[in-house]
């Protein structure tokens, strides 16, 4: 299992908009991506005041998702909730 999580950095000044993200950015990433859903963090306290984690089947499907037409416009919507240059991390979920 992979996990793909993407951190938003806080600084002063930054706009992020936490119910777009929520109900309609997100929604349109697993929905794009077909996979059963997400988690989203709203930070409270710490370096990020957002992330969210995906979770893929193996990296060739990470591969397929980001290779796929509607990943452009996934991109795209990113203007519409954030001004802050994400932050990605690939992992491979260990479970015990």
């Amino acid at each position: 299992m992979i996990r793909l999580s993407v951190y938003y950095p806080a600084s002063e000044g930054a706009k992020f908009d936490h119910d777009y993200y929520r109900e309609k950015h997100v929604p349109l990433a697993t929905t794009t991506w077909n996979l059963d859903g997400a988690e989203i963090d709203r930070g409270i306290d710490g370096p990020y005041v957002a992330a969210v984690h995906f979770r893929f089947s193996s990296p060739e499907a990470l591969q397929a998702a980001m290779a796929s037409e509607g990943t452009g416009a996934i991109l795209a919507d990113v203007a519409n909730y954030t001004d802050i240059s994400p932050v990605l991390q690939t992992s491979e979920i260990v479970e015990r």
